[in-house]
């Protein structure tokens, strides 16, 4: 695997991240504005893992996907198949709670227009390579998106030319755990419809399946 890090609440390793975040604090002095830790069950079967935080949502509110239109398909699509306590986030305080999951982004800091550069998801595959190593035997991860895809294969050491992303598509990762891929449920993606709530509903549901969570209607 990648080298490892236990996650970094004040790291500043990408000069141009951290000077983002900075000019961020200036304009909304309210907001998180640092990196996003991970939010979820301690001991996941399930690791949801995103691009970043968005501006308006993670970045502002403190955790993965909560506050901003990507998170309005995952939270409720997980509420359905019950795996979260309410079908909204919406802020790090409102008390929703995961049941055998955790989700997590790639890269932990805002990046400028949400494009990370190749530097940047390197230097932050560290604290991803922790949280996969943390994975017990048969633990599932579901890619929400190519960048997300590629960067839990870099934590484990795999070629990436072995595992091509698609929806859908499914790899098997070391000691019997598994990745699932799916298109990031971005606006763009669902206005477009190259995500609709069926594909999501149905990769998510095969990542729970092979996880051996519980499964609501």
């Amino acid at each position: 695997m990648s080298e490892a890090c236990a996650f970094d609440p004040t790291c500043r390793r990408c000069p141009r991240l951290a000077r983002f975040l900075d000019e961020v604090t200036e304009r909304h002095p309210g907001y998180h504005a640092a990196p996003v830790a991970p939010f979820g069950d301690d001991a996941p079967r399930l690791l949801i893992v995103g691009l970043a935080p968005g501006m308006h949502g993670a970045n502002r509110t403190g955790r993965p996907f909560t506050g901003d239109y990507a998170g309005i398909l995952l939270y409720e699509s997980l509420h359905r198949l019950g795996i979260a306590s309410a079908a909204e986030s919406l802020s790090a305080d409102d008390g929703l709670q995961l049941g055998g999951c955790r989700i997590t982004n790639a890269v932990k800091c805002l990046p400028p227009a949400n494009k990370p550069t190749g530097e940047e998801i390197r230097n932050c595959n560290r604290f991803l390579a922790s949280e996969l190593a943390e994975l017990p035997a048969g633990a599932v991860c579901l890619a929400l998106g190519k960048i997300a895809h590629d960067a839990i294969l870099r934590s484990f050491g795999l070629k990436l030319s072995a595992h091509r992303f698609g929806h859908g598509n499914e790899h098997a990762l070391p000691d019997d755990r598994h990745l699932v891929d799916s298109y990031h449920c971005s606006r763009y993606n669902t206005n477009t419809r190259r995500l609709t709530e069926p594909m999501f509903m149905a990769a998510l549901g095969r990542a729970v399946e092979l996880a051996g969570l519980a499964r609501g209607e």
